[in-house]
């Protein structure tokens, strides 16, 4: 009889951990956003900056 007066023990166990583990969730630390890495051709710096390579004189390499 012992076994069945603890099932109901094991139940609400299981479901503070159900709970707990949805507010963690829920409400845990937050990651940071994950950055898109871009190729060279599509930085927007990386192609101002070839600009500018091109467009100064006397740089003829």
């Amino acid at each position: 009889m012992e076994e069945v007066a603890a099932v109901p023990y094991l139940m609400a166990a299981i479901g503070v951990a159900g709970v707990a583990a949805l507010l963690w969730k829920a409400l845990g630390p937050q990651r940071p956003p994950v950055r898109s890495v871009l190729a060279p051709d599509d930085d927007p710096e990386f192609i101002r900056g070839l600009n500018r390579k091109r467009q100064q004189p006397g740089d003829e390499g």
